[in-house]
């Protein structure tokens, strides 16, 4: 059988017992990076006289994902196979997703437990009341790609929760200012370990906080939602209604929808053809 079992994100304490005792009978790990997992094993035997002895490691990531699941035999899972992610929940943000969509297809049982989620974690520590949330997880490192994201999580109408590397979330921030200086937001950086810290305000100043902060480790930032959006603004079909000339119609449905002008003008003409 295939276990997902979430790993800490910090705080090896948050390990859960049921996630010990799989550790402890579990005959293959598959994760992302073997000296993550053997190093997290290493740790846990110390802190809790754990005496996980595993030795079969598989390798399972983005670049891999074709090759492995083309090579694998399903009666592989007739015995206990767990996937560990480098830190965190399965699935998310990582290729655990993958796993359990081809657990499904094949007829694999597979059990995902509950553990520990930094999205979660920055979202219930944020205290924003907003019932309403969107996950976007990494955005992209840089370019049209990344201006776009950001342009879209801006005007999102419920909150937009973001992981950020800490080499770009000054670059992030000062994105958010010069869109929205006064957006209300939420920042964790290293949470559940012994510097996590916290910041909530408006965008302003927490850049400014920040700036003149130690921004080593990895940050989650938790965004307000777009009042102008939760408001009723002008919709697509508003702008495709309009009798204006197609690439004026295609640079305002850019600027609503983040996504590239040429793209949704060679769309509108070939609607037209």
């Amino acid at each position: 059988m295939l276990y997902l079992l979430p790993t800490p994100i910090g705080n090896l304490s948050d390990i859960s017992l049921r996630a010990l005792e799989l550790l402890k009978a579990c005959d293959t790990i598959i994760c992302e990076d073997s000296r993550v997992c053997k190093h997290l094993i290493q740790a846990l035997n110390s802190k809790f006289n754990a005496d996980i002895k595993v030795k079969d490691f598989r390798i399972l990531h983005s670049h891999n994902e074709d090759k492995f699941f083309s090579s694998i035999e399903l009666n592989f899972f007739d015995k206990t196979v767990l996937y560990l992610s480098d830190a965190g929940m399965p699935c998310v943000s990582d290729p655990g997703a993958a796993l359990v969509s081809f657990a499904i297809k094949n007829n694999i049982a597979y059990e995902v437990l509950p553990g520990a989620n930094a999205a979660l974690t920055a979202y219930c520590a944020s205290g924003f009341l907003d019932k309403e949330f969107s996950f976007f997880a990494f955005l992209s490192n840089k370019g049209k790609e990344r201006e776009c994201e950001i342009q879209k999580l801006m005007k999102h109408p419920f909150i937009s929760i973001v992981y950020e590397a800490p080499t770009r979330v000054l670059s992030l921030l000062q994105s958010i200012v010069s869109i929205d200086e006064d957006r209300e937001i939420f920042v964790a950086k290293e949470l559940s370990k012994k510097f996590e810290k916290k910041f909530k305000g408006k965008a302003k100043q927490i850049l400014h906080l920040l700036e003149n902060e130690n921004i080593k480790g990895e940050f989650v930032l938790v965004i307000s939602p777009c009042k102008q959006e939760k408001q009723g603004s002008i919709s697509k079909e508003d702008i495709l209604s309009l009798d204006i000339a197609l690439k004026d119609k295609s640079k305002l449905l850019a600027k609503l929808l983040a996504k590239n002008p040429k793209e949704i003008y060679n769309k509108l003409l070939l609607s037209q053809n």
